[in-house]
């Protein structure tokens, strides 16, 4: 009755949804346009059946599943694997990621909004051998369908105290939600525990470790980071990365206060969506600093800034700069994930607001592996002090490493327990 009542809502709210989606989000980004059916459950017959559905919501999901999607294609060789996104940047990515493959063994789709009759005809449409979903991409309709056709694995799982109590407050959609949930592979104790207080069967649980912790670094993404950073030559680097509306002004203020005393810094801004890139660049060229486009691909000269307004680089761009800001953090978004940073041992800095990270920022901060500051103005200041010292910033980047480093394995540890699903539904 819950789950009809929901239904229901969905239904009423569908006209102000696809309004959205398709005038206002398509009008800025017109990827939310093509393929529109998809979201209504249509347009699937190009999908391969009886595939094992991996469903990641935007370009952070489908960067974070990307080892593991590898690891599952190497060991279920002879199935296909449909990967399901909700934004066409995450869509875009995993063409990017798996070109070679696309059409072939991977295969993309938006994964239909969750109406009882979209979810019911994809399910039915696709026949699939196991639903993965990353992190909380909780949907109703979609696990109550799965449910009747396949394994329903939620991975890499996390529920802050604040989601948890928000989940709580909705208790008549949350418990038969949790009974449809065929296992879970969560980041921690902690977080396992809320899923339980929320009616997961506690046999359910797995506790794995986060798999955005299992990042490496290809050695084309290495050659990239250390061909750019030939070509700005000796400059102070700082990077801020995946930065939102009404941040990116403050990180330029912090960027104008370090060129006083720091004028040869150099800041790549590399805004998290794209329909961003354009205001940037006008602010830039109202603020008149001076900068040059990632995508004009010509060689800096004594520009300030340079516009990372190209999709998918951030993760090796990491590797041109000393320090790293990770944007989300100065306003009130969450923040977003520092490892890739990590990964290539350079400092971090963040702003105070990081809840969507809460499993791995209190370590990287313990460990001395990053920053938090408050405002653009303990930004500049905290940039300056280490451009000036050598010492603590390669430590930081060190300290952020060996935080990666010890915390990784996740990957195989959540493929078991998809293989185990899979052994026990072929039993």
């Amino acid at each position: 009755m819950a789950r009809i009542f929901y239904s229901l809502l969905l239904l009423l709210l569908l006209p102000f949804i696809c309004l959205y989606l398709f005038a206002i989000r398509g009008g800025k980004n017109q990827g939310y346009r093509t393929n529109f059916a998809e979201r209504l459950g249509f347009g699937l017959s190009r999908l391969p059946k009886r595939a094992l559905v991996v469903h990641c919501a935007s370009v952070g999901e489908v960067l974070a599943a990307a080892p593991l999607i590898k690891a599952m294609l190497a060991t279920f060789s002879n199935t296909p694997i449909v990967v399901t996104c909700n934004t066409p940047t995450g869509r875009t990515e995993v063409e990017k990621v798996f070109s070679s493959l696309l059409n072939k063994r991977i295969f993309c789709s938006y994964l239909p909004l969750d109406l009882g009759f979209a979810t019911r005809r994809f399910i039915a449409e696709l026949k699939p051998k196991a639903l993965v979903v990353l992190e909380t991409e909780l949907w109703p309709n979609l696990f109550h369908f799965a449910a009747q056709m396949c394994p329903t694995i939620v991975v890499n799982a996390r529920l802050s105290e604040k989601s948890f109590l928000g989940y709580q407050k909705h208790a008549w959609i949350t418990q038969p939600l949790m009974k449809n949930i065929s296992a879970l592979a969560c980041h921690n104790e902690k977080d396992g525990e809320r899923f339980v207080a929320l009616g997961l069967a506690p046999n359910k649980l797995t506790i794995t470790g986060s798999i955005k912790f299992d990042i490496s670094l290809s050695d084309d993404e290495y050659t990239k980071a250390q061909d750019l950073r030939l070509q700005i030559g000796r400059r102070p680097i700082w990077l801020a990365g995946s930065t939102h509306p009404t941040e990116y002004q403050q990180l330029l203020a912090a960027h104008k206060q370090l060129l006083i005393t720091h004028p040869e810094t150099l800041l790549i801004i590399a805004p998290r969506h794209p329909e961003q890139f354009e205001n940037v660049a006008s602010y830039l060229a109202e603020q008149q600093i001076s900068f040059i486009r990632k995508s004009d691909n010509r060689p800096l000269q004594s520009e300030q800034v340079l516009l990372g307004d190209t999709l998918g680089e951030l993760k090796w761009l990491f590797g041109c700069a000393d320090i790293a800001f990770i944007g989300g953090s100065l306003i009130k978004r969450g923040g977003h994930n520092p490892l890739e940073a990590a990964a290539h041992g350079i400092a971090i800095i963040t702003g105070p607001h990081t809840y969507n990270f809460a499993h791995i920022y209190p370590e990287l901060l313990d460990a001395h592996g990053a920053q938090v500051v408050d405002s653009s103005g303990e930004l500049a200041e905290a940039l300056a002090e280490l451009f000036d010292n050598s010492t603590l910033r390669q430590q930081m980047g060190i300290n952020a490493k060996q935080v990666l480093s010890r915390n990784q394995g996740a990957v195989n540890k959540t493929l078991n327990v998809i293989e185990q699903q899979l052994g026990q539904n072929n039993a």
